[in-house]
């Protein structure tokens, strides 16, 4: 149960900085006109849960 409640902490925790960490690099990087729309969708809904998933495989196994 412990290890189980690290995982979830590490997991919004990893969620909370790849998204953030995406938004950034996809606003400086984007060349698209809609960068802003572009980096908020990008690292909500893309990069968001992709670091959640590995910050829990990883709160798991520590």
């Amino acid at each position: 149960m412990r290890r189980l409640g690290r995982a979830v902490i590490f997991a919004i925790c990893g969620f909370l900085l790849c998204a953030v960490i995406s938004y950034i690099l996809v606003l400086h990087y984007s060349p698209r006109h809609d960068r802003e729309l572009e980096a908020a969708m990008t690292s909500f809904f893309f990069f968001g849960p992709v670091g959640a998933g590995v910050a829990f495989a990883v709160g798991l196994l520590c």
